[in-house]
């Protein structure tokens, strides 16, 4: 039953809910820190998936790569081939207003974007991505039962990391947007179209305003209260 993207031979192999970081290491960090007894069903490509438990829950994690191209692949291949019906990415992003911090959690209600992923669906206007409204409120009550705060809003999924323009962020900015990253609109767009259940949650590594920035390092390792408030989404 393997794909062209995923190895994973049997129904069994990949769990209902799974977590979608980009980083594949990101994925294993995951698996071996939060995940009883996580075994690797993937390794195509080097994008790492593990399926384990937590809280006697099965539960997947696989690394979903950079931009919405390489994310509409993954996405699509576990939903329509795996049967997965909970997909919680947890990426990074970028902050647009100055009380967004480094390490803030960020919940993405809706995708905005500037690429042309709908295209392939023959829509006659412009569809809003939106997460859904149950993983939301699961994540809500983590975060409040946990004391792990949030921001949630409008975010932008753009296909391009870098723009030529150095302050071409500043307009979606003044439209409220929270935060960039690069993978959300295709996942909203994806699970809409295949009857499955998506959230984003990223956590703040880079800032337009202030210039900070996280390492690779912590980018891999240090986001781990978003990756807790996932997982207890997903029992919940």
């Amino acid at each position: 039953m393997s794909t062209a993207h995923i190895n994973a031979a049997n129904n069994g192999d990949i769990a209902e809910s799974i977590l979608l970081p980009g980083d594949p290491l990101r994925a294993k960090f995951i698996a071996e820190n939060f995940l009883e007894n996580p075994r690797c069903y993937n390794e195509i490509r080097g994008m790492l998936g593990y399926t384990g438990s937590y809280k006697g829950v099965p539960v997947s994690v696989q690394g979903s790569g950079m931009g919405m191209p390489s994310m509409g692949i993954y996405s699509y291949e576990l939903i329509k081939e795996y049967g997965v019906q909970n997909l919680i990415r947890v990426g990074s992003a970028g902050s647009f207003h100055e009380d967004i911090k480094l390490m803030d959690i960020v919940v993405g209600l809706s995708a905005s974007t500037d690429s042309g992923w709908q295209h392939t669906y023959g829509l006659s206007g412009f569809f809003a991505p939106c997460c859904d409204f149950d993983l939301l409120l699961k994540v809500k009550q983590a975060s409040d039962n946990e004391d792990i705060p949030i921001h949630a809003g409008n975010i932008v999924s753009c296909d391009v990391f870098y723009e030529d323009d150095p302050g071409w962020w500043k307009s979606w900015a003044k439209m409220g947007v929270m935060a960039v990253e690069m993978e959300a609109a295709a996942l909203y767009m994806n699970a809409a179209r295949l009857n499955a259940r998506a959230l984003t949650m990223v956590t703040i590594s880079d800032h337009f305003v202030t210039g900070g920035r996280l390492t690779a390092e912590q980018r891999e390792k240090s986001f781990t209260d978003m990756m807790q408030l996932a997982l207890e989404a997903i029992v919940a």
